[in-house]
């Protein structure tokens, strides 16, 4: 097989690229480890950027996302026995769109189809020849069969666990990595969500998000140390302790029902430099991980795709590499922001075990400071909604 770009990874930002650049007459081939139904069936953030959601229009694939997305002009705080609002419209000019990520890969895959895109599920063996050559090619094995696909470029959106990242030599390849002694149990329900708005609340007993899918599907986490299972919790025993970290007048009014989905998601963030070795390109979470709190995860690997797609576009249209060439320094320098920007969430709300009276002070006063500063809330707000590309 002959392709102009080979995409490693088919979930919602190599399918993104895939969908923007086919609409340019570029053409792509797209391997995905696991099924269709599979894709569809990680429970992921559903806070987009306003970045993310214009490159969505902008592939033709917005329509339902407007239709259903909510959009959201600010979140709450909850700490210390208050609730503060951020607005994130009046401090940055922008709001975030509320929209599953199930509910954008859908989207995404419908638009492929609707333009016949090269997507094959189910490949394994998957290696990434030549990178440093003129003419680069990937192998895998499909239905018990070896493949090969020559291609100008390859683009590893195959997640951290993929083989892009781990096919540029240990002496170029430079990681970095901040684990937190704790993770977020999440649950699913078919619920009304507790508020109009996000919440993040701080609490002695740990932090809590009350988060939201749809006008009837909730989604609510709690902190919890990483030697806990999702198992070990019972419905029963989240909602009481998810009411016990929030304000009573939220907890009275908050709708419980049974789980339908329940997992635990540990906390990290991770960076690999550089995001190019020769023809391969490396995107989201194979390049970068950052920890849920501050909702930069899909809409960081989406600034990534904005990047590559722009310099893909100029080097076919023109013959201009400076976008191709200048795309690591590009979308690690929004990378590491976004980085700083999910540690000093996660830092500011969350309860650390090693932590003293101390530290716990200090999150106190930088959450006093912060709605007593409007500057402040300039920051966040700008931060929250999404830096510019």
């Amino acid at each position: 097989m002959k392709t102009q770009v080979c995409i490693i990874g088919g979930g919602p930002s190599g399918l993104l690229l895939s969908q923007l650049l086919h609409r340019k007459g570029i053409e792509t081939i797209v391997l995905e480890r696991q099924t269709r139904a599979h894709v569809l069936g990680r429970i992921r953030a559903g806070v987009l950027e306003h970045g993310f959601a214009d490159l969505m229009r902008e592939a033709g694939c917005g329509q339902r996302m407007d239709a259903e997305g909510a959009v959201h002009d600010g979140f709450y705080i909850a700490h210390d026995g208050r609730m503060d609002r951020v607005d994130l419209h009046r401090f940055s000019g922008q709001s975030v769109l509320v929209y599953g990520q199930t509910e954008v890969t859908r989207d995404l895959y419908q638009a492929r189809d609707a333009l016949n895109g090269q997507i094959l599920h189910e490949v394994s063996e998957v290696v990434l020849h030549d990178l440093k050559a003129a003419t680069p090619h990937v192998t895998f094995v499909q239905d018990g069969e070896v493949r090969r696909i020559d291609c100008d470029f390859i683009v590893g959106a195959d997640g951290y666990h993929g083989v892009s990242r781990k096919s540029i030599p240990a002496d170029v390849l430079k990681e970095y990595e901040k684990v937190y002694p704790f993770g977020w149990l999440g649950v699913l329900s078919e619920t009304a969500p507790v508020c109009d708005e996000l919440i993040y609340a701080r609490h002695d007993r740990g932090f809590a998000l009350c988060s939201m899918r749809s006008q009837v599907l909730s989604r609510y986490y709690i902190q919890v140390p990483l030697s806990d299972s999702a198992e070990s919790w019972s419905d029963e025993a989240f909602w009481a302790e998810l009411k016990a970290r929030l304000p009573e007048d939220v907890a009275a009014r908050l709708e419980t029902g049974p789980s339908i989905e329940k997992s635990i998601a540990p906390l990290r963030g991770y960076v690999a430099e550089p995001m190019r070795y020769g023809a391969l390109f490396l995107a989201g979470d194979a390049a970068h991980i950052v920890p849920p709190t501050g909702a930069k995860g899909l809409n960081t690997a989406a600034s990534d795709v904005h990047y590559l797609y722009h310099g893909l576009l100029a080097h076919y249209a023109e013959g201009d590499e400076s976008g191709l060439d200048s795309y690591s320094e590009k979308a690690l320098a929004r990378a590491w922001k976004a980085q700083r920007f999910s540690w000093w969430m996660t830092s500011l709300l969350h309860r650390f075990h090693d932590g003293d009276s101390y530290d716990s002070r200090l999150q106190q006063i930088d959450l006093a400071y912060l709605f007593s500063s409007e500057a402040a809330q300039v920051s966040l707000a700008e931060n929250y909604v999404g830096l510019p590309y």
